[in-house]
């Protein structure tokens, strides 16, 4: 039986109490199933990362938003709203982020891993070389990235031209500058990959080996089912 998602099809949902137009949000639901990318992910950590951590993001981002709205009705002083702001950052941008990144990946069957085509193809190798060396560029500063974050290649609207750029934590690209639009986001936090596992035989002995470190195995095999057509439709629409 197909692992899907069994999250209302909604990306996200007006607060009953807005705050100021602020609006709560909504686990997306995913257009594959959790299986669909194996063997580069496996469905175990699709569906936890998916069910789990965004989840997560996503819980404790409307939770601060409501705590926000009445913080501010009851009055309260300065220092108690702005108290909130860390958490509205990290668990908003925790869910923007994830939200992208499900629509950065595809099936193989469904092109997941095809080369970009057309302007964002011309693109890449204007600004980069060629693609192998944007990936080789991506995958060397995800995997020396401290810590948690994310690694990204995006579009600087104003300068005209790609760059890449890390984030720490779950800091959305625009943190960056208020001119870079995310074309594909990758994520280095550890719940992306530590339970990738491998089943060895040896002899008739069958082996479960975790792993916990293997973010730049990590960073090699997910080119294998990245939305190059995602990112395409993305830089057509906002570099016209």
């Amino acid at each position: 039986m197909a692992l899907r998602s069994l999250v209302k099809k909604s990306s996200k949902f007006i607060t009953s109490q807005p705050c100021r137009g602020l609006q709560t949000v909504a686990l997306p639901e995913l257009s594959y199933d959790y299986g669909a990318l194996e063997p580069v992910i496996s469905g175990e950590i699709m569906k936890i990362h998916h069910q789990k951590h965004h989840q997560t993001y996503v819980t404790n981002y409307n939770k601060a938003l409501e705590q926000l709205h009445d913080s501010i009705s009851k009055g309260h002083d300065a220092s108690s709203t702005v108290k909130l702001q860390s958490a509205i950052k990290f668990n908003g941008g925790g869910h923007v982020n994830h939200s992208i990144f499900w629509k950065n990946l595809a099936p193989v069957q469904e092109g997941g891993g095809e080369p970009p085509k057309g302007s964002l193809g011309w693109s890449i190798d204007n600004h980069f070389g060629s693609l192998e060396a944007l990936i080789a560029k991506m995958n060397a500063e995800g995997a020396a990235l401290q810590g948690s974050g994310w690694v990204w290649l995006g579009l600087d609207k104003e300068l005209k031209k790609l760059t890449v750029e890390t984030t720490a934590n779950q800091d959305p690209l625009v943190t960056k500058g208020p001119s870079l639009v995310p074309l594909l986001g990758i994520d280095v936090w550890e719940h992306a990959y530590y339970l990738q596992a491998s089943l060895i035989l040896l002899s008739i002995v069958r082996i479960l080996v975790m792993y916990k470190n293997v973010r730049p195995d990590y960073l090699k095999n997910i080119w294998k089912v990245m939305n190059w057509k995602y990112a395409s439709e993305v830089f057509e629409k906002e570099n016209p």
